[in-house]
């Protein structure tokens, strides 16, 4: 039996009435003595309709004509009850009525969510949808969809206003540790961060099981630079470079926002933040590795100090950013480490047909050639052949070619350092 489609066999006349919102129909079946608690193939009951469907007037009829005190809290077999249903389809007005009848506010769900939580959860589109049509929902009749949207804000707003009223937990949280401030911070509800910060919401409660995600991660990540602002006064700085914990400098680099990191470090984050091996890339873990997708945050970390290592140059020749490679160069970056070595030198390999931009000037900062023909002969004797570069003999041609061309251009004192 599919306990989340409603078979319309398995309804009663009480619940049809509450779905359809008909009070008046919903008022004769009551008089008549039909029963309220009836289940449905889903363990709804009437209550549950009317919840679920904005029917105000329904469920305040079924409250009052309810059969047993625990009515109010009943739930369905996905663990449900009627305020967690009212709350996810922003039913404001249920919301009200449900509270007022003296239902807890903090009761959970099977998934140990409140209906606060649920509350937040429904603004974010649905994220098991796939990808072509999250695409097409986007598109179709957008004006529609933005004005929902803020009418949706404004019922959040309303909903958590009457939760407060209510005295419920501003810091429950859900089954895998996400808060409402959280929530709220991650889909750019300022208001809602602002209400909730005002109710004793916990900025420094950590929502995920590795202890190191709070809600200023999930502003920074999604670029919300007016909630940012909000957090960074309040949030604990010792998720700045504790080990074991993460940088939000390094959340506003994963998501690529300009603005958000510079806040951050204009408000004194660390642009080196602590190494992140959630975030490392490819063996690597500092914050100008992660910013590797977006190179164009590269000049803010560097105007703020950030430290250069040897296999961001790797990275400059991987992604063939020449001027970056030679930039940092002439900035004093540091040559590869000996264990940064092997996987500079794979992108070395990579960059070669373009030796001429990058080779005489790695030379002239002191790389040893040897390491670049040790590796271009051990590349081509265990079958390099079919590679776009050629052959090992070619290639210690070419780097002899690029070395000829780095001593006719290097002075004598240059020479004898060699």
């Amino acid at each position: 039996m599919d306990f989340t489609e409603a078979y319309s066999d398995r309804c009663s006349a009480v619940g049809l009435a509450a779905r359809e919102g008909n009070a008046k129909v919903l008022q004769k079946l009551i008089g008549r003595g039909y029963s309220l608690d009836v289940l449905d193939n889903r363990g709804w009951m009437p209550i549950h309709e009317a919840a679920a469907h904005n029917s105000s007037k329904c469920l305040r009829l079924l409250i009052n004509a309810a059969p047993s005190d625990n009515y109010i809290h009943s739930k369905t077999f996905e663990g449900m009850s009627a305020l967690h249903l009212s709350a996810r389809c922003g039913s404001l007005e249920c919301v009200g009525v449900l509270l007022e009848a003296g239902v807890d506010p903090d009761q959970l769900t099977t998934e140990s969510n409140t209906a606060l939580f649920l509350g937040d959860a429904f603004l974010k589109p649905q994220s098991d949808c796939y990808v072509g049509e999250a695409v097409l929902y986007s598109r179709v009749n957008s004006q529609f969809l933005k004005a929902r949207w803020r009418i949706r804000s404004l019922l959040l707003l309303g909903s958590a206003e009457l939760f407060f009223l209510s005295g419920a937990d501003m810091n429950c949280q859900a089954k895998d540790r996400a808060t409402p401030l959280l929530i709220a911070a991650q889909e750019g509800h300022a208001e809602c961060v602002e209400l909730l910060l005002s109710e004793g919401a916990d900025p420094n409660l950590y929502c995920n099981e590795d202890n190191w995600q709070l809600p200023i991660h999930a502003a920074a990540e999604m670029g919300h630079k007016n909630i940012l602002k909000l957090l960074i006064p309040i949030t604990n700085r010792i998720c700045d470079k504790e080990k074991s914990k993460v940088s939000p400098v390094y959340s506003a680099l994963y998501g690529g926002n300009k603005e958000c990191l510079e806040m951050l470090l204009k408000e004194g984050y660390s642009p080196d933040a602590q190494e992140c091996l959630l975030w490392k890339t490819n063996g690597t873990s500092s914050s100008l590795c992660a910013a590797d997708r977006f190179f164009n945050l590269i000049d803010i970390l560097l105007n703020y100090g950030v430290t250069l290592l040897g296999i961001n140059l790797g990275y400059c020749l991987y992604h063939e950013k020449f001027t970056l490679f030679r930039r940092f160069l002439k900035m004093g970056c540091p040559l590869p480490s000996h264990q940064e070595l092997p996987e500079f030198l794979s992108y070395a390999v990579k960059a070669l047909a373009e030796y001429k931009e990058w080779l005489p000037y790695l030379l002239l900062a002191g790389f040893e050639p040897v390491n670049l023909l040790y590796r271009f002969w051990k590349t081509n004797h265990l079958g390099f052949q079919n590679s776009p570069v050629p052959a090992a003999w070619a290639l210690q041609s070419q780097l002899c070619k690029g070395s000829g061309l780095l001593w006719k251009a290097s002075s004598p004192k240059q020479r004898e350092n060699w």
